[in-house]
């Protein structure tokens, strides 16, 4: 496909979506986050437009788009309502480490139902006992002839509820030092042994199911072992991480743009003392270091993409990207706020669920003082002596 076509398909692929967040997204997200209910509807409307196979090869019926075109769309989809990211987002970093590490056979098999949304899923790896430390991980997956039994649980998982197959970690050696050599990833479809268990009451992000995912003896063939090899799963989902990291910089900056373009509106309507608030150099300096913020965001989400798409490591960009994005998501919706004064804390206003929001960024894909971890390991890497 030649660069010419590429920026075709991305030009016609934004546009469909923001029509699909005008018409249909932003008229129920007010009503659907109230009532914490999951938009079934839309959900079925994503898959309908492709989304769900958006980093999916059309060889296995998906749309194939590269990693910029699918950090644009994580941005556009959050500038209506950022959790109808959810359902797409945790499933783009299984199809994408089914992509890159399955075999022929576990492609031809999963990624067709997985890129028209047929089948639905997610990423399995944060744990009760912790979710930075992935090496400390306790679910363990025992070897038993042609099969592993997996026992343990997960928690905190997007589409945990509404998704069938999820990119499972679990230790297939308990023993191996350094330990995350143990870790081995699998290809895991909901059945016997392996449920939902409790949904999650979130601040925000609310609409989307994070839940519980629970293994009793849950048998799996070992051809569901991701790349039919032990041992490298952390590596798997480092990579599957990189993509995570990029889709969120990128929900953060749809986040931060829908409330500053709310309040630069709102601040040339409301008066005060007989001119518009707009006209005050409080509010212009505030303005001006809201899209100041998000046009950095944006650029550094976008470097990070540019560079996946060169088949480069990222775990620095896109650390680097989700940091200051979600950062600085958080400052933009509270300044939007504090623009609309008393009108901005009521529910009857977006404002307030920009707000809410906000702190999911910060939190999801590796919290952001993981990410100064990896980026100063890196550095230091980088700059040895």
């Amino acid at each position: 496909m030649t660069t010419k076509q590429q920026l075709e398909i991305r030009s016609q692929l934004l546009s469909v979506v923001r029509d699909f967040v005008k018409q249909d997204v932003i008229p129920q997200a007010a009503e659907h986050d109230e009532q914490d209910s999951y938009p079934s509807e839309l959900a079925d409307q994503m898959a309908d437009l492709g989304l769900f196979g958006m980093t999916v090869p059309e060889e296995y019926g998906g749309l194939g788009v590269d990693v910029t075109t699918f950090a644009m769309v994580f941005e556009e989809l959050s500038k209506g309502w950022m959790s109808i990211t959810g359902p797409i987002g945790s499933h783009s970093m299984l199809t994408w480490g089914i992509t890159k590490y399955g075999t022929k056979d576990q492609k031809e098999r999963w990624l067709p139902d997985l890129a028209t949304g047929k089948k639905r899923g997610g990423l399995a790896l944060t744990e009760p006992g912790g979710g930075t430390d992935v090496a400390g991980m306790q679910t363990y997956a025992k070897k038993d002839g042609e099969e592993y039994v997996i026992n343990g649980s997960k928690q905190f998982i997007t589409n945990g509820k509404n998704g069938d197959v999820f990119m499972l970690l679990a230790k297939t050696d308990m023993n191996t030092d350094p330990p995350h050599k143990g870790i081995s990833g699998f290809i895991a479809e909901k059945g016997t042994g392996f449920t939902a268990g409790k949904d999650f009451n979130k601040v925000g992000y609310r609409g989307v199911d994070t839940s519980e995912l629970l293994f009793k003896d849950y048998r799996i063939s070992s051809d569901d072992l991701l790349g039919k090899q032990e041992g490298n799963g952390f590596y798997q989902v480092m990579d599957s991480l990189e993509t995570g990291r990029i889709n969120v910089a990128a929900r953060a900056i749809g986040v931060a743009q829908a409330a500053f373009e709310a309040a630069i509106k709102y601040s040339q309507q409301r008066e005060t003392f007989g001119r518009p608030i707009s006209s005050r150099q409080s509010i212009q300096n505030m303005l001006a270091d809201m899209a100041t913020k998000i046009h950095a965001a944006r650029l550094m989400t976008m470097d990070a993409a540019e560079r996946k798409d060169q088949g480069d490591r990222v775990d620095q960009e896109a650390g680097m990207a989700k940091l200051y994005a979600s950062e600085i998501c958080s400052e933009v919706t509270l300044d939007a706020m504090r623009i609309h004064g008393g009108a901005g804390y009521m529910k009857d206003l977006p404002v307030e669920r920009y707000y809410r929001d906000a702190p999911l960024m910060i939190i999801g894909e590796g919290t952001n003082e993981i990410q100064r971890l990896v980026i100063a390991k890196n550095l230091l890497k980088r700059y040895e002596i």
